[in-house]
């Protein structure tokens, strides 16, 4: 059988470039074991597959879904949120963290140090040492 030309295929896949990349997944899927669906004809697998779209004996859409789906990474898939983790109950007693924490009848209070501690907390700090990179 004749070679097929890219004149034979561009009426089915107006975009030559599309053209060349699902032919080039259709070849793709040939040397991967897919049946093919014409004569090979002692053809390599792009010529097969440019022939099977110009015979349109696979629907051009078909194969651009199927060339978008393999070249997906990471599909989204909407599943249900968690119910939250369970609280394991611990003695308060055991636990350092228990004894800092306020009770949550207690409120929290962020001003715990006075003005003058604040200062001479600020004046006992050290300078960072210079450097080249600032």
């Amino acid at each position: 059988m004749a070679r097929v030309t890219v004149e034979d295929c561009i009426d089915k896949v107006e975009n030559r470039f599309e053209l060349v990349l699902l032919s080039g997944h259709r070849a793709r899927q040939i040397s991967q074991g897919a049946a093919i669906t014409v004569d090979r004809d002692n053809d390599k697998n792009p010529v097969v597959a440019l022939r099977e779209i110009a015979d349109q004996t696979l629907s051009p859409g078909d194969l651009k879904e199927d060339l978008i789906h393999s070249l997906q990474k990471h599909v989204e898939v909407d599943e249900p949120e968690a119910d939250e983790p369970a609280v394991i109950e611990q003695d308060e007693a055991a636990s350092p963290i228990a004894e800092a924490a306020p009770s949550e009848d207690e409120p929290v209070s962020f001003d715990r140090m006075s003005e003058e501690e604040l200062l001479a907390g600020i004046e006992g700090l050290v300078p960072p040492e210079k450097s080249d990179d600032f």
